[in-house]
């Protein structure tokens, strides 16, 4: 742990424990001055505390699952060179992009031919036929029934 982060650890631990015993054993009986200095002397031991940890938390390189703020930020995952090589294939891929959808031409319709071709089914049946088998096939319904 560097030398900074311990001190404020160590420093806070004793802060806290040294208004603890001030503010419980000399402030009980009815001293408000002894009671204020140990509060006072207990809350920046927790202050202090505080500032420690999160100063090693910033620190701490150790990437522990689930947990974001113990995590290093975006970025600084990749040596330069891994990044530098990232950043080039992306310039690469975005490039090639960039020129297809420019010199892409969409491919031209398949042209019709001038006439259409014969025609090779018969004809369909005149509506007086077909409304005719419909009526049989409707009597022949009722008729099951």
């Amino acid at each position: 742990m560097p030398r900074p982060q311990g001190i404020l650890l160590c420093l806070g631990m004793m802060l806290m424990t040294a208004g603890g015993i001030i503010a419980l054993c000399v402030g009980m009986p009815y001293q408000s001055a002894a009671l204020f200095v140990g509060l006072f002397l207990g809350l920046g031991g927790v202050a202090m505390l505080v500032s420690g940890l999160c100063m090693a938390m910033k620190n701490l390189q150790v990437a522990v699952p689930g947990h974001h703020l113990l995590h290093p930020r975006t970025g600084t995952r990749f040596s330069p060179q891994q990044a530098l090589a990232i950043q080039r294939r992306l310039d690469r891929i975005r490039r090639e992009m960039s020129e297809d959808s420019v010199t892409r031409v969409p491919e031209p319709e398949p042209s019709l031919p001038p006439t259409p071709p014969p025609w090779t089914m018969e004809p369909p049946p005149s509506y007086d036929t077909v409304m005719k088998n419909q009526e049989r096939s409707e009597a022949d319904i009722y008729a099951l029934c």
